[in-house]
């Protein structure tokens, strides 16, 4: 009876490893499926930086909209200079009249 035992165990272990094979090969064949859908999927989508419209050529000097349009009036082509203003005289200073 040693020998059926032993047998057994033999036929037990092999059942195992067969599902444990089998198990394998249905998991590759599900990544299998998933990565073929993913590439499918990939393949017909519009990639999200693709150009729609022709670039235009770059303008070398900045352009003002607003004074085209003549919404700005004319500016002086020379600034004016401001008048400056003197600081006020504190009383910490000395130079205030008393009365």
């Amino acid at each position: 009876m040693p020998g059926d035992n032993a047998r057994a165990e033999s036929v037990q272990r092999l059942q195992i490893g067969l599902a444990g094979l089998g198990m394998m090969v249905l998991l590759i064949g599900l990544a299998q499926v998933v990565y073929d859908r993913a590439q499918m999927s990939e393949a017909e989508t519009v990639p999200a930086a693709a150009a729609t419209v022709a670039p235009k050529e770059a303008e070398p000097v900045q352009s003002d909209p607003l004074a085209e349009a003549g919404v700005v009036p004319d500016l002086p082509s020379e600034p004016v200079s401001q008048p400056t203003q003197e600081p006020a005289i504190m009383p910490e200073q000395g130079n205030a009249q008393r009365p």
